[in-house]
């Protein structure tokens, strides 16, 4: 086994900047990019590769898994896009209410799945996913007993014993997220939160909303933000 590798999922989000920096540290990353929607997400995609400049993993890689997309209503797509970011965070389009978390668990298998797959190819020890959840008692509890059972899967049926999925972020609210992210030096430049594809960031969508709440109650500058207010 490759004890020096480590799978990364990233879908160039800010959840993704800060997994695959923390595993940076103790890994050589090879980077995953799933595209789970019909024709992709040109700006989400762009990030992606801003953050492969930046890691400069050993490997990286793109899945076409656009069938994710089309075998799922309109309102869980967005969760299987962000199967590398925060499962809270794609919801319900109230941010007041969260949708049901076992589906959209469900939903990240394929992913998981094919994480696995190449960790296996490469022999690598680790897989790692930008998971987020937050403190909530049950979600965070239901969301630690997934992950569990998937280590559980991976090491016994499938045959990889020293294979061991981590979602290091699992139980973090966004403002710990981009405080970590901070610590870590996590390139948040190089991320893309906004749900459009506009050539900046649009600050009114929910994605954006979010963002800026997190970098806010951080107490955080936010790189993408300055970016903007310098170009308008």
């Amino acid at each position: 086994m490759a004890k020096d590798l480590a799978i990364v999922l990233n879908n160039g989000g800010v959840n993704s900047a800060v997994v695959t920096a923390l595993a940076a540290q103790k890994y050589r990353p090879v980077l995953v990019y799933a595209e789970t929607a019909p024709g992709g997400a040109p700006r989400a995609r762009a990030a992606y590769d801003q953050q492969v400049a930046h890691f400069k993993p050993f490997r990286e890689h793109t899945l076409a898994m656009s069938f994710v997309g089309t075998v799922e209503p309109s309102s869980a797509r967005a969760v299987a896009g962000s199967a590398a970011g925060s499962v809270a965070a794609a919801s319900a389009s109230d941010p007041r209410h969260h949708a049901p978390l076992g589906p959209q668990m469900v939903m990240l298998l394929p992913l998981v799945a094919a994480a696995v797959r190449i960790a296996a190819h490469y022999q690598a020890a680790a897989v790692y996913l930008g998971l987020r959840t937050g403190p909530r008692g049950d979600e965070l509890a239901q969301a630690t007993e997934y992950v569990q059972v998937w280590n559980e899967l991976v090491q016994m049926p499938c045959d990889q014993p020293e294979l061991e999925l981590h979602a290091p972020l699992l139980e973090l609210e966004p403002w710990q997220v981009v405080d970590l992210g901070f610590q870590v030096s996590a390139p948040f430049e190089r991320t893309w939160s906004c749900v459009g594809d506009g050539p900046e960031p649009c600050w009114a969508c929910r994605g954006c909303r979010s963002r800026e709440a997190a970098f806010q109650q951080a107490a955080r500058p936010d790189p993408a933000r300055l970016r903007t207010a310098r170009n308008a």
